[in-house]
């Protein structure tokens, strides 16, 4: 692992986009990689979870973190496909919460500036935030496990207890993550550091030759905000989670002034004239990035870049990147091959494109690439996965499965919720109702069935069945959310704007809704995901299937603010004999309708 050379720390005030902090001056870290070792024919790693003093810049003192192993990012772990993986994570964190939560009204702009501020007008510290414990559960994310395996988020333990999971990996080559799951404070334990890579290899990937070793490289992308010296307003190490409130309304998510890549805010990485090979994560809490690479005049070499992969997978064949950039919701993961050869001598940037940066510096980190040329014997394939299939409806989809209808919403007090719905006969009247005009024939009206966690669960599916989840984003505005279904990976068949008339103030639909219209997936949006952007206003429908594991999950929005105030729903997945047996509300299955 690199480390950062050690510099003084700016004196005085300061003041945006860089806060006194020097970009890319500091070498991108690299996680290290963590290979199972077999116990009497099984494999096991223990991973202590610990508190550790850590520079995010070599400009910065040493933050105080919670880390999983001694790192952030936690070490990258590497696993192959069907070799089953059995992780002992334990925690072993002393000392106090090491966040400062504070509030500000939003029209201060409280995110653009780093230092708590307690001295302006409607600041304070966030209640109860600095009493937490360490109180934490993992959840391997994008894993096909059983339930108890998963990370629910109520079997969070303190300090002196171990989490004992078993992976079965019986899952092609993909990236997955994990991070902490703890019910209503993931937001806060994530913050805090814990949050690392877990790769899964197999043959199909092998044989495509693909970079490897130093020239495939983790980039975790997060951003942070930092506490500032009441005295001099130098910027201190103290991670500060500072977020805004609405009067009278919502918190709103955290992002922060600072990008970190790595660990290490605004880092460059020396690469030779050769492919390179990326794997894409935004470990974020909200933001959203749009990512372009960019050359000395910040104009877009995108041309140089090429997609094989997203959450559940390499794609089909190489896909270039949108025109606008690459848009990474929290917790997507994107497989990225970046050609450096035509670059000799040049330095390049990943750049934030977002419309919703705010006034935050748009650049993530440099490659600076090396001016002699070098023989890179790989050449960029056709075709990436033979084994992939599209689905379709009555094909690699079959006729018999399962329809799961769900709404994203503001409530009338202003708050993100989301709903599972039950298709009813004719309209209950009150609140709690969605009626929608279907494209393909007939009224369909829906009735509120749960709205936070701990409501009644709702959505049943047997295992191995496939399930098709609609996905209705209602609200009239408000924010895009990156929805995450636990247990399976899934395609997106499609994605609908329509014009929304649910009223928030009644929270029900006043007319059907209706006026659809199909919105073209992204090609890459055809490959396996286990996380969708669902926007305002849009009806996105994905299909996956519910093996390899059996119990009680979760799906919810992974923007982590939104998933910890309630947008989080359980569902069941269990063996068809046993359902026969089972009585539960609603009758069972959203069966196609």
């Amino acid at each position: 692992m690199t480390e950062i050379i050690e510099r003084p720390v700016a004196a005085g005030p300061i003041t945006g986009p860089n806060w006194g902090l020097t970009k890319f001056l500091d070498p991108l870290r690299i996680p290290p990689v963590l290979r199972p070792h077999s116990w009497w024919g099984q494999d096991m790693i223990t991973i202590p979870m610990i508190a550790k003093r850590q520079k995010l810049h070599s400009e910065l003192p040493q933050s105080t973190l919670w880390t999983y192993a001694g790192h952030f990012p936690g070490p990258t772990i590497e696993v192959r496909s069907g070799k089953q993986l059995r992780i002992s994570w334990s925690n072993e964190i002393d000392g106090e919460f090491p966040l400062v939560a504070v509030q500000g009204p939003v029209a201060d702009a409280p995110t653009s500036r780093p230092g708590r501020e307690l001295d302006r007008p409607g600041y304070s510290l966030i209640e109860g935030v600095a009493d937490l414990p360490s109180w934490t559960v993992v959840h391997l994310h994008g894993a096909r496990t059983n339930a108890g395996n998963d990370g629910w988020a109520h079997n969070a333990g303190l300090k002196g207890t171990s989490q004992l999971a078993e992976y079965q990996n019986r899952q092609p080559a993909m990236p997955l993550w994990y991070h902490d799951h703890a019910m209503a404070i993931t937001r806060f334990n994530v913050h805090t550091g814990l949050a690392g890579m877990y790769l899964i290899r197999d043959d199909e990937e092998d044989e495509l030759d693909l970079p490897h070793g130093d020239r495939e490289i983790p980039l975790i992308i997060t951003d942070r905000n930092l506490d500032t010296d009441p005295a001099t307003g130098a910027l201190t190490g103290q991670l500060l989670f500072k977020v805004p409130v609405v009067p009278n309304g919502p918190m709103i998510p955290f992002s922060g002034p600072f990008n970190l890549v790595n660990g290490v805010i605004w880092p460059h990485l020396d690469v030779d004239a050769r492919w390179y090979r990326f794997r894409l994560l935004n470990a974020a809490n909200s933001r959203f990035y749009t990512l372009n690479l960019v050359d000395e005049n910040n104009v877009p070499v995108n041309d140089a870049v090429r997609l094989i992969g997203t959450d559940g997978g390499l794609l089909p064949a190489p896909t270039e990147l949108p025109t606008a950039g690459l848009t990474v919701a929290p917790a997507e993961r994107f497989d990225v091959l970046v050609d450096f050869s035509r670059f000799k001598g040049q330095k390049l940037k990943l750049r934030n494109a977002d419309p919703r940066l705010g006034g935050i510096e748009p650049d993530l980190m440099e490659f600076r690439v090396d001016g002699r040329a070098k023989h890179d014997p790989f050449q960029l394939p056709e075709q990436i996965s033979r084994s992939y299939l599209r689905l379709k409806h009555g094909t690699t989809l079959p006729e018999d499965h399962d329809h799961v209808w769900i709404a994203l919403l503001l409530n009338k007090d202003g708050h993100p919720e989301m709903w599972d719905l039950e298709q009813v006969d004719a309209d209950p009247g009150g609140p709690g109702v969605i009626q929608l005009q279907d494209p393909n024939g007939g009224l369909k009206t829906f009735r509120m069935i749960g709205r936070i966690f701990d409501d009644t669960t709702g959505i049943f599916i047997d295992h191995d069945r496939w399930a098709v989840w609609n996905i209705l984003h209602v609200a009239n505005g408000g924010p895009a959310h990156p929805i995450h279904i636990h247990l399976t990976e899934f395609q997106a068949l499609s994605r609908r704007s329509f014009t929304t008339t649910f009223d928030q103030p009644t929270e029900r639909t006043t007319a059907p809704i209706d006026g659809f219209t199909d919105v073209p997936l992204e090609k890459y949006e055809e490959g396996w995901k286990d996380t969708i952007i669902v926007n305002p206003g849009q009806w996105v429908s994905v299909a996956g299937q519910f093996g390899g594991g059996t119990g009680e999950f979760m799906y919810h929005c992974h923007i982590l603010d939104h998933e910890d105030e309630g947008m989080m729903r359980p569902f069941v997945v269990h063996p068809p004999e046993v359902a026969k047996f089972h009585v539960h509300p609603g009758g069972g299955h959203h069966h196609d309708a």
